[in-house]
């Protein structure tokens, strides 16, 4: 049975459906997911909304409200499920690991993969001192928990484990996908405003793909580009 707090909200979202964006919005994530043509904007204020009527859900309650907003064809229940969870980062747990784990694995796509790795899985591994997750997804076969791997570090500045950092990022510097070369290279190009030395010796020196080198060395080469 779906939970009461879960379906008041999609409710709010179906009656807020915009027919005519429903195209566009899809196409934008090559058509892989349905929408209700709600747009970001919009989508928060309802959020809002909704919070200020029916408050926020317990960190306790949040994992079968976001299983069943996770299970809505729309994407926008998958939005308002990570923004649900942003309201509780604070007291996510490596208790929540099996839930990120299934929505990383679930309509996989980079605009809920992005945000998962770097605000939740990234928020507990800043304490978490348990890698057997971490681990895990960085061996596994499945693109999306490499990807996650790679980036959670990505708002860690100067916290960032390089040592994991690099090696990870080895264990999939010949990978062919797009998600993953990219993700090397975004991760990279974050890192190098911390320390722009160690990586600008780690591209100059390992075998990284083109992008990923491209990416990685934005920063670096804006910066350069400054001096002269």
């Amino acid at each position: 049975m779906s939970h009461e707090y879960a379906d008041k909200i999609i409710a709010v979202l179906k009656e807020h459906e915009h027919i005519e964006n429903q195209g566009a919005m899809s196409a934008y994530l090559k058509d892989q997911f349905q929408f209700f043509g709600i747009k970001s904007p919009e989508r928060k204020e309802l959020l809002k909304v909704f919070l200020k009527e029916h408050g926020k859900p317990s960190i306790e309650e949040c994992p079968s409200i976001v299983r069943d907003l996770w299970a809505q064809p729309e994407r926008e229940c998958q939005y308002v499920a990570l923004a649900l969870l942003d309201k509780q980062a604070r007291y996510l747990t490596k208790e929540h690991l099996p839930l990120l784990e299934e929505m990383i694995v679930t309509k996989s796509w980079w605009d809920t993969i992005d945000h998962i790795a770097s605000n939740h899985v990234g928020k507990i591994y800043q304490s978490e001192e348990d890698d057997a997750y971490l681990e895990k997804w960085i061996h596994s076969g499945n693109m999306w928990l490499n990807r996650t791997a790679i980036l959670h570090q990505l708002k860690y500045k100067g916290n960032t484990d390089k040592d994991r950092l690099f090696r990870y990022i080895l264990m999939h510097n010949k990978s062919k996908e797009f998600f993953i070369q990219k993700a090397i290279g975004w991760v990279l190009r974050e890192y190098s405003k911390t320390d722009p030395e160690s990586v600008k010796h780690f591209i100059e020196t390992e075998e990284l793909a083109p992008l990923s080198k491209r990416e990685g060395l934005k920063h670096l080469n804006r910066q350069a580009a400054v001096v002269k």
